[in-house]
């Protein structure tokens, strides 16, 4: 199994519920640069998955993540969840 970092390991504690990155932000006292960078990790894993709201996945053929991370909701996934359960 891949490790997962201390980084990681907070963010996917907050995406049991779809949330947005304006809460990740808050929550998680990140800046916007790290946030991104460890949202991409874990999307590059499936561990998460993105949203454009509560209720609508955004589907891979229409991810722009470089341009849009701010945008999304954000949602772990059963293996992003096995993953941060397993560590």
């Amino acid at each position: 199994m891949t490790s997962m970092t201390d980084e990681e390991f907070d963010v996917m504690d907050e995406l049991y519920f779809v949330q947005p990155f304006s809460h990740l932000i808050e929550e998680l006292e990140m800046n916007a640069t790290d946030l991104k960078s460890v949202l991409k990790g874990l999307l590059d894993r499936d561990w998460i998955k993105c949203f454009y709201n509560m209720n609508e996945e955004v589907f891979e053929d229409k991810l722009d993540f470089d341009n849009e991370f701010q945008d999304y909701y954000y949602l772990a996934t059963k293996t992003g969840l096995l993953a941060h359960n397993g560590r």
